[in-house]
């Protein structure tokens, strides 16, 4: 819209040097003025309106009539400031009543002094009203819509308010520097982590002051505060992150993360990965040790032999491969919790019998366990070390008031002799083992080239066995025992040999072990009971049938059942039945060993304890379990012309009389042998002298003939 013109007053006087100025030019002067005046107000960029003394609009400008909508041809001079009011109601811009609207700014109006107030319109836009009183009365206002500055405003009142918040709620503490080094912003967990007040870290510190109070509050070990200046400066000018881990004097480590910043500086962010890095250490620690023992496990075995190959060259090694003897009768009878305990214990002492803290043992699993030996001075030390584990092994170990006792086989190989690489190194160490375990227990062997072919031999015997039992390749011979007082033939011992096709007639030195290893001597123990009872059945009733049982058998479920059922089927008596156990079954001590075989025994089934003599013990499983019978081992018998020998012999014979315990001499081969058993009170005997081991049918007519010998 067009301003309105000022209007005229008195006549202007100009004085110049000819008198005074004429109508016309001062017409032109305020023409020119009003022009001036009107381009002014209407290029102003916010609303304005003149009222006068009256309250009624001298003058407006475009922005006015436009921020409130109003109609020009309305809003004219000489209206009434109420009237626009009201216009401003009719047209809905206005959100009160025009008398509201005035009684609002009636205040303003009649304070002669300026002042500022905002209005809200009906579309929610803010309008910014500045009023100035005039001199002569009215006033004038300055309108402006601010809508976007007080929704920016807003909004980023707003974003402080998130900023902050966040700042508060972050799990991590934070601090910020600007492009000049200076920390312009800290957070509450910042102070929270490392345990200070914020006057202790004043915003205006630069890094180096900072790093200087840590190290001075003692929240940091001594520090290379330049080096870590530099660092920092280095990863912001290549815009790169830098994280690093800082572990606080109070063994807490915490997550240092610096990222550059758009406009220059850096956020630092600070993060307790205590626990995280626990776990990690706890994870790495699962991954490379063993949770039953806590030894490396074979991952950190191989790593650490692989390690020391590559740094020893020639220096030499020593790699033990070792292996629990009966550790699985331990677990099969005294359960799981004892077999773990005992493996607890086997490891401890593994490691306390290494010579120094360089030498590595781990367990490889089950009861495997390894060694690496470092710098062995030729085999003697590594003969040492494998004497001491033997010896330390086979201490008795006191599980609940109870030895508990178990041996172990090794395995050595040496490098670089035995082998320039890990996998044959570690190859050739188990099957020295292997080869070791099948010679006997508790002992050591030391690798040689020809055990490849006693492995191959091994696994072949296994093999071979698993086949003769399904094809019934195995019989049984008997050797009779006589009593000796009266020379009669009371019983005998039915003793297992396996008919190969390929190998011929084989003795159970060469084959027992295997099938207890493999486990194939359940089901061929089951054959020799049901087979032995059927023979008997068939002889004199009086006489008595011996069969061996190995420990392996008695730890199996089934096998009072499997005694049970041989004597039921063939018809013999329980009393008739005769098991021989040698001390192995009783090392275990266990209750459910110990329980079956008093189970047996109550049925009337005699228990003879084998090889008596032999063992470093055997008093005591007397003692602990009351047998029926005890067998001299034949080695006695041999040399019982030996002084001490003979000892040896009436001692074991009296102790017999006493616990009332009936003696049997096995191995008797000649007359003086027997006279001198006789002589010490010996009940029994058995050997070549008495019988050889022969068939059934033989047996039987052995017996026939005894019995049609024998008066009337």
């Amino acid at each position: 819209m067009s301003v309105a013109h000022v209007k005229g007053g008195s006549p202007v006087r100009r004085r110049g040097a000819g008198g005074v100025a004429a109508p016309r030019q001062i017409a032109d002067e305020l023409r020119e003025q009003n022009e001036r005046f009107s381009a002014a107000v209407e290029n102003m960029s916010h609303g304005l309106c003149m009222f006068d003394a009256d309250e009624r609009m001298i003058i407006c400008n475009g922005n006015y009539l436009s921020i409130f909508s109003l109609d020009a041809k309305i809003v004219r001079p000489g209206i009434a400031f109420l009237d626009i009011l009201q216009h401003s109601v009719d047209i809905g811009v206005a959100s009160q009543s025009a008398a509201d609207l005035y009684a609002i700014r009636k205040p303003y109006i009649e304070r002669a002094q300026a002042s500022t107030y905002e209005e809200i319109l009906s579309d929610g836009r803010i309008v910014s009203i500045t009023h100035r009183p005039l001199a002569s009365g009215g006033w004038v206002s300055i309108y402006e819509d601010i809508t976007e500055q007080r929704r920016a405003e807003q909004e980023l009142k707003e974003q402080h308010r998130r900023f902050d918040a966040a700042l508060a709620n972050m799990s991590q503490g934070l601090l910020m520097y600007d492009a000049d080094g200076t920390l312009i912003v800290r957070n509450q967990r910042f102070f929270d982590l490392y345990n200070v007040k914020p006057r202790d870290f004043p915003l205006g510190m630069s890094q180096r002051a900072l790093l200087e109070q840590m190290v001075r509050l003692r929240i940091y070990p001594s520090i290379d505060i330049d080096g870590e200046i530099s660092k920092t400066r280095a990863s912001l000018q290549a815009g790169e992150t830098r994280s690093t881990n800082r572990i606080l004097a109070d063994g807490r480590t915490l997550l240092i993360a610096r990222r550059p910043l758009a406009g220059g500086g850096w956020v630092a962010t600070f993060e307790d990965i205590t626990e995280r890095r626990r776990a990690e250490e706890r994870m790495s620690h699962l991954a490379h040790y063993d949770t039953l023992t806590d030894l490396p496990n074979r991952s950190m075995f191989r790593e650490r032999l692989d390690q020391a190959l590559g740094e020893t060259a020639a220096t030499p090694l020593a790699i033990f491969s070792l292996d629990l003897d009966r550790f699985k009768a331990i677990n099969d009878t005294w359960g799981h919790p004892a077999g773990d305990w005992l493996l607890k214990c086997v490891a401890d002492r593994l490691r306390h019998s290494l010579r120094s803290e360089t030498d590595v043992v781990a367990r490889l699993g089950g009861d495997e366990f390894a060694i690496l030996q470092f710098n062995p001075k030729g085999t003697a030390d590594a003969e040492k070390l494998a004497k001491r584990i033997v010896a330390v092994i086979s201490q008795p170990f006191r599980y609940k008031g109870r030895d508990m006792h178990v041996g172990i086989s090794l395995g050595i190989a040496l490098y670089p002799n035995d082998g320039k690489d890990a996998d044959t190194l570690l190859k050739n160490a188990d099957m020295a083992l292997y080869s070791g375990k099948s010679e006997g227990r508790n002992v050591y062997r030391f690798f040689e080239p020809g055990m490849d072919a006693l492995a191959r031999a091994r696994l072949t015997l296994e093999t071979d066995l698993d086949t003769a039992l399904k094809r019934q390749e195995f019989v049984l011979d008997y050797q009779p025992i006589t009593n000796i007082a009266s020379g009669e033939i009371v019983g005998a011992e039915a003793l297992m040999r396996w008919n190969s096709p390929t190998r011929g007639l084989v003795a159970p030195d060469d084959f027992i072990a295997a099938a207890e290893d493999s486990g194939l001597i359940v089901p061929l123990g089951e054959w020799a009971l049901k087979q032995a009872c059927s023979v008997a059945a068939g002889w004199p009733p009086g006489m008595r049938i011996a069969v061996n049982v190995s420990a392996v058998q008695i730890r199996s479920a089934d096998f009072a059942r499997s005694v049970i059922s041989a004597l039921a089927v063939s018809g013999v008596s329980a009393r008739r039945l005769e098991l021989e156990i040698t001390e192995t079954v009783l090392m275990d001590e266990s209750e459910t060993v110990l329980k079956t075989l008093r189970q047996l025994r109550e049925l009337g089934i005699r228990i003879a304890l084998d090889d008596f003599g032999t063992g470093y013990s055997s008093l005591g499983y007397l003692r602990r379990f009351p047998v029926d019978k005890i067998k001299i081992d034949r080695s006695f018998i041999h040399d019982i012309d030996n002084r001490d020998t003979a000892a040896i012999v009436r001692s074991i014979i009296g102790l017999g009389a006493e616990l009332g315990i009936t003696v049997t001499a096995e191995g008797v081969e000649t007359e003086a042998q027997l006279d001198i058993l006789r002589k010490a009170g010996c009940v029994e005997a058995q050997g070549f002298l008495i019988g050889v081991p022969s068939k059934a049918a033989d047996m039987a007519r052995l017996l026939k003939s005894k019995a049609a010998s024998r008066p009337a």
